[in-house]
């Protein structure tokens, strides 16, 4: 905002010489009728005295409340110019964080991505861990059932082998055997049993 140039007292002369020039400009073309009367002198030079009167008594009684309305007025612009320019501060510095940040945006986009992409890639390896020894223990579980099955089959084997071998040894021995052969261990075994 520029500062006046003219000081108080200026501007105090000044009006007091415009008021003048205008006092006696208005006495002279009321005068210049065309006719120059002689009564003019009486009856307008106190109309001129009473209003250039009328005119300094305004001029003193309404230069203070004057003085006061335009500088309160010129600090309320001065003031509302202040807000403005505040305002129009925080609307560029948000603007310039607005166009930093469309800037960015694509930059943090691509960030984004790569993070989800991260992010999957470290719960692609641990999905395929949980997999790997979800396997070895499926694997292990395979290998103890087929274990034992081996043991129940060689079991279920060797008992089949008995019985048949249980079978054949009995029909051996019934061909081998005779009548005399079966009453020699009736009496063998009862003795046996009996002592």
């Amino acid at each position: 905002m520029k500062k006046n140039r003219w000081g108080k007292k200026h501007v105090t002369i000044s009006g007091i010489v415009v008021t003048i020039v205008t006092i006696a400009t208005a006495t002279v073309w009321a005068a210049a009728d065309g006719e120059v009367h002689n009564n003019w002198l009486e009856i307008d030079t106190w109309k001129t005295l009473n209003f250039a009167v009328l005119a300094i008594a305004l001029f003193l009684l309404g230069r203070k409340p004057v003085k006061a309305f335009f500088s309160s007025r010129t600090k309320e612009i001065a003031d509302e110019i202040r807000d403005l320019e505040q305002k129009k501060a925080d609307a560029e510095k948000q603007l310039a964080e607005y166009q930093a940040r469309f800037k960015n945006l694509d930059q943090e986009s691509k960030q984004i991505i790569e993070d989800y992409i991260k992010q999957g890639e470290k719960a692609k390896e641990r999905i395929i861990a949980q997999a790997e020894a979800q396997a070895v223990k499926l694997e292990d579980m395979a290998k103890r059932n087929i274990e034992q099955e081996f043991k129940a089959a060689r079991l279920q084997l060797q008992q089949d082998i008995a019985e048949i071998a249980i079978e054949k040894a009995e029909t051996v021995i019934r061909e081998s055997i005779s009548s005399d052969d079966q009453d020699k261990l009736v009496d063998d075994y009862l003795k046996k049993v009996v002592a």
